[in-house]
């Protein structure tokens, strides 16, 4: 090690390495997004991840670094992050609106009204189901910020 870094000043970088690191890092948060999102699988599992609250703070964090280092980033960095935003905001509209098809293995049932109601007896006409809670229309309403 040179004697700058063992006195714990920061190592001279050059612009190449810090727009390679800038670059890897947003795309680094771009992959978390997508697995979030059940787009691509979890590195270690294999299986699909569904958590719109972890991708949404994903999206924010690189909302974050726009706003931060606007007027800062050359032309590429920028196109970069701001492709980056377009593609995972759009992949979470699409995600929010998805109907999850299955609870995952691991997460049990929703206990929602029909989960806790018991069978209907043999013979009994089904009871009809009222208009959704207002739990199912704010929990709607939490993804569906638009762009």
């Amino acid at each position: 090690m040179s004697e700058s870094t063992l006195a714990g000043e920061q190592p001279q970088t050059t612009p190449d390495k810090t727009a390679a690191l800038f670059a890897n890092m947003v795309m680094q948060q771009t992959n978390m997004t997508m697995m979030f999102l059940g787009k691509i699988p979890h590195p270690e599992s294999g299986q699909p991840v569904r958590d719109l609250d972890a991708a949404r703070m994903f999206i924010d964090q690189l909302e974050m670094i726009e706003v931060k280092t606007k007027g800062n980033l050359d032309k590429r960095e920028a196109a970069l992050l701001k492709q980056s935003l377009t593609g995972l905001r759009m992949a979470f509209v699409e995600a929010a609106n998805e109907q999850p098809s299955e609870p995952p293995k691991d997460q049990p049932a929703p206990a929602g009204p029909a989960a806790a109601s018991p069978a209907p007896e043999p013979g009994t006409p089904p009871i009809s189901q009222a208009s959704p809670s207002t739990d199912d229309a704010e929990s709607r309403k939490k993804f569906s910020k638009k762009y």
